[in-house]
């Protein structure tokens, strides 16, 4: 019979009491000099000491399976530590400047370089396979601790590989059935390696397809007593796993198996709100199951990313908040033994002590509580362990090399950490007593909040986009379309100045997705309408630009408000009117509410920096003026971003403007009229004028009362403007026109890029928003020595994305705009079967109420032929076979074109060229090449890609106004206001 749960105080006794016992257990022999064990721990002690070495050592570890010959070692191994730089260790820098020229000397240091790497994988690594790993699960056996299996390699890309990674426990587990002497027998699997496209927005697919695999895997463990664990990832996949993890277990035919857990990160502020709901679960399914408390392995990557996102961070901060909540964890699951079995996953002494001292207080056997540790880790740990009664088993992962790479990078972050207990204990010498101090004695962990953070109104922010794996923003989204769908139909009238006005003609827009859909009807302006605008326009701009740029701006901060409120009702609009995905939609509106705080921000700020000088009997002045009427014409595939960056930057120049929204795209411009009105802009300075470019648009783009166009769309259309424009110029001033003109991207891939990175960077530069962002990668170079390695691995991720309705959340790829844009991707399709080698064409017969075609792919694309050098605007990439890195940068370089570009590569001297010489306006390196934000990346291309500045820059706004010099003398027959000046 348990006992009951002793005090805190006595807890904190029994626990340091505890604690002291093992550390006294433990024993630590230092390596000599003389074994490479020695120089491998020099290597992290360094590492430890100077952040630059472990910056340099984890990315050379990174890099290094992708190295194939001494001389490629020995370079990257001088781009990464340069003999230069004197923080790093001597024995490094004599060594690489040792190596130089010979091929004997590159040998010589390639070869141990190689065999240190080896050593250093396979310290956390048990083996290549299966096979190999079976003699060190025997020693494992031996020592008197048990093993869980993790299969590397779980970075899945395509379907064809998640049914690969199936495949491998299925067998891994047949093996271990053969080998009695073996058991018990444990695996350990991540979810998101069952399927290619995981992903908690479209909950239902991932689940289901998830679930058919486990099935596989759970009979094949049923058959031989084999225990599966079912292992936690990054945050945003945590409560998608735990949904499917609860009800695959509640299926008829798993419902009473007990050989089956889960884990519980403690790092997590939500994890303890976790941990409730499975205990409340378990107890409803009535069959025990094992939870694995761990603190968690990817708190970097959860900082960094929720940064980037401007998200709340999922984790807590310090180290001792963590530490705090593991034990609150720990106690909560040993209470509630045994329908919950506890295995504690840690190295530090404090956490082991504490839960022993737990079970202890409450009366529960050792053979109760499991301890569990990575293999290769704290090795004399596991012996003082083993020394007491409780159970240990060792997280034992197999796999080669190159796909262990990325967990071996994450076991030196965790080495290498500054908070680490294994370098505190190790290497910093840190005192028992202060290792064992009671982490809840320090300040308390703070609560997670889920409001965004208060804005300062001088300060610009991003708005984050929307977080698709909670559970409340997909709720939330449903809930727009649904209620969006039931406004679809409605008639919009055009705007100038206080008047709405019917027309005489309707336009129609239809859902791409659904042709028989409606979105919605809107009038059609008329010539006369056009000089009714122009003149409106004009009235408003001269009392407009006497406004002041601070008033202004506060109009458009009151509209970002608005639009803000209407965030998801906006996206969901978008995603019927033009056929956007949930993320592509949503990422539209927060780009569009950027524009309107920072253009309103910008404007502020070059009004603060207008006076040039003051001197004694002299004032000089340097302000802008708006320059007049404005023409917007806007593209469909922003069709809210980018129309409101355009117009909002014009307006807030102190110009009117008439906005030419694309005949694709009315609705949303109507909704964005619905706004600036709202917000209080003065009638007049918008003015919705939808309509034809053939007359409308081509009519006032010869109006001598426009002063400037701002456009963004092909390159077709923006020389004719600039033509015409120049063929008609404004009333005694040369008309300025601001242009966007599309692009022909390439993505380089060389022979160090991450090839998992590579692969799904491509197939969302290509593919997302079917291809339809003048962004879009639809040239991947791809150099000849990862040519066919990479090809195959692109090829099946692309057949992997679902084609399907935009509403539909499992669909990664949806229509395109309209027939006429299909048409001529088909026959860009129908010429590329004839110049290159088709390797990819999805079959979209099955969708027959759309304007559909799938990701499709041309192999050994000619450099020079219409695929590789005209812009298709739809989901057709070319990839284009290099000879060398020099050759990829030439074929990259050599289109008219220069909007967008990226570089896959981790050497740093590749890295260094492409800053120099690839010619575009945006370079991404390593990362995909759209999704530009506000501020962060300025938006815009040259050569034949734009003329303007940057959207989302710094000097967009001077594009929309005229400077001028005012310089005045104030002396009077010698006489000037001294103190006004410096004299």
């Amino acid at each position: 019979m348990r006992s009951p749960a002793m005090d805190a105080s006595a807890l904190e006794l029994r626990t340091k009491a505890i604690g002291y016992r093992l550390f006294s257990d433990v024993e630590e022999k230092a390596p000599s000099i003389f074994q490479s064990q020695w120089w491998e721990n020099q290597l992290l002690e360094w590492a430890m000491k100077n952040s630059a070495m472990k910056t340099q050592m984890l990315r050379f570890v990174d890099i290094f399976p992708a190295l194939h010959t001494p001389r490629q070692i020995v370079s990257h191994l001088r781009q990464y530590f340069p003999s230069s730089n004197r923080e790093f260790p001597a024995f490094l820098r004599i060594g690489l400047e040792a190596a130089s020229p010979t091929a004997v000397s590159r040998s010589l240091l390639a070869r141990e370089t190689a065999a240190m790497m080896t050593r250093m994988a396979r310290k956390f690594i048990a083996g290549a396979d299966i096979e190999e790993a079976l003699g060190v699960l025997r020693n494992i056996r031996a020592e008197g601790m048990t093993y869980t299996l993790d299969l590397l390699g779980e970075a899945v890309v395509s379907e064809v590989e998640a049914d690969r990674y199936m495949d491998d426990y299925i067998r891994v587990l047949g093996i271990l059935g053969a080998h009695a002497d073996l058991a018990t027998h444990n695996i350990s699997i991540k979810l998101s390696s069952l399927y290619s496209q995981f992903d908690p927005l479209n909950e239902s697919g991932s689940k289901r397809i998830v679930k058919q695999r486990l099935r596989q895997i759970f009979r094949a463990a049923r058959q031989i007593g084999a225990f599966v664990n079912i292992d936690m990832e990054q945050y945003a996949f945590g409560g998608l796993t735990l949904r499917i993890a609860k009800e695959f277990l509640e299926e008829e035919e798993f419902r009473d198996f007990p050989d089956a857990g889960v884990v519980i990160q403690a790092y997590l502020r939500e994890s303890e709100a976790m941990l409730e709901d499975v205990i409340r679960w378990v107890r409803r399914r009535g069959t025990p199951i094992t939870v694995r408390l761990v603190k968690g392995a990817y708190w970097d990557f959860e900082l960094i990313h929720a940064r980037l996102m401007d998200w709340p961070a999922p984790v807590f901060k310090k180290k001792n908040e963590t530490d705090a909540n593991f034990e609150r964890l720990t106690g909560i699951l040993l209470r509630n033994y045994p329908a919950i079995k506890t295995a504690i996953g840690s190295h530090n002494i404090r956490s082991i002590a504490h839960a022993m001292a737990c079970a202890e207080s409450l009366g529960i056997e050792p053979s109760g509580l499991e301890f569990q540790m990575l293999f290769g880790m704290g090795d004399s740990i596991k012996r003082a362990i083993l020394k007491s009664a409780y159970p240990l088993r060792v997280y034992t992962p197999i796999g080669e090399l190159l796909p262990g790479m990325a967990y071996l990078v994450r076991r030196l972050l965790e080495n290498t950490s500054n908070e680490s207990f294994l370098r505190q204990d190790y290497f910093m010498g840190v005192p028992p007593e202060e290792l064992l101090k009671n982490p809840q004695d320090s300040e308390p962990a703070a609560v997670l909040s889920r409001t965004p953070p208060k804005r300062s109104v001088d300060e610009f922010e991003n708005e984050p986009l929307t977080d698709f794996s909670r559970v409340e923003s997909v709720d939330k989204m449903r809930k727009a379309l649904d209620a969006v769908a039931a406004e679809l139909g409605r008639t919009y009238p055009m705007v100038i100045g206080k008047e709405k006005l019917e027309g005489k003609e309707i336009a129609v827009s239809i859902n791409p997705s659904r042709t028989d859909q409606v979105v919605g009807r809107i009038a059609q302006a008329s010539i006369a309408d056009a000089d009714h605008a122009l003149q409106t326009a004009q009235i408003a701009f001269e009392a407009w630009q006497a406004v002041s740029p601070e008033n202004r701006a506060k109009y458009l901060f009151r509209a970002a408000e608005i639009m803000a409120a209407r965030r998801v009702e906006l996206a969901a609009l978008k995603v019927y009117e033009v056929g956007k995905g949930w993320r592509e939609a949503d990422a539209d509106v927060a780009e569009a509410i950027d524009y309107l705080r920072y253009y309103g921000r910008q404007m502020i700020r070059l009004n603060a920096q207008t006076l040039t000088a003051r001197l004694p009997g002299e004032t000089n002045e340097y302000i802008y003026r708006g320059r007049g009427v404005g023409l917007i014409i806007a593209p469909w595939n922003f069709p809210l971003a980018i129309l409101t960056g355009m117009s909002s930057a014009a307006v807030v120049a102190g110009n009117a403007v008439i906005l030419k929204p694309a005949e694709q795209s009315p609705i949303i411009a109507a909704h964005l009229m619905q706004i600036y009105e709202e917000a209080g802009i003065p009638a007049g300075v918008v003015n919705l004028l939808p309509g034809p470019g053939q007359p409308l648009g081509e009519y006032l783009v010869k109006s001598p009362d426009v002063s400037f166009i701002a456009f963004t769309g092909s390159q077709e259309v923006g020389l004719r403007i600039d033509r015409l424009a120049a063929e008609h110029p404004a009333r005694n001033a040369v008309k300025r026109v601001i242009a966007e003109m599309g692009g022909k991207n390439a993505v380089i891939i060389d022979e160090s890029a991450d090839l998992d990175d590579a692969v799904l960077g491509v197939t969302a530069s290509a593919f997302s928003y079917q291809g339809q962002k003048c962004s879009a990668a639809s040239r991947v170079i791809v150099l000849d020595s990862v040519y066919d390695t990479f090809l195959p691995r692109l090829i099946e991720a692309a057949r992997s994305l679902k084609v399907g309705p935009a509403e539909d959340p499992g669909a990664q790829v949806g229509p395109v705009i309209d027939n006429d844009a299909l048409q001529k991707i088909l026959g860009y399709i129908k010429l590329g079967k004839e110049q290159a080698r088709l390797v990819l064409e999805t079959d979209v017969s099955h969708l027959r109420d759309g304007f559909y075609v799938g990701p499709t792919i041309f192999a050994d694309v000619a450099p020079e032929s219409p695929l590789a050098q005209e812009e298709i605007f739809g989901p057709v990439l070319a990839v284009i076979r290099a000879r060398d890195f020099e050759d990829a940068l030439h074929i990259a370089n050599a289109t008219r074109f220069g909007l967008t570009g990226g570089l896959y590569s981790r050497t740093p001297k590749h890295v260094e060229l492409a800053r120099r010489r690839f010619l575009v306006g945006n370079l991404y390196i390593n990362r995909k090449i759209t999704g530009a934000i506000v501020r962060r990346q300025p938006f815009g291309g040259f050569k034949m890609s734009g003329v303007g500045s940057k959207a989302g820059g710094p000097d967009y706004l001077i594009q929309f106004m005229l400077p001028q010099t005012i310089s005045e003398n104030v002396m009077r027959r010698g006489f000037a206001p001294l103190e006004e000046y410096d004299v």
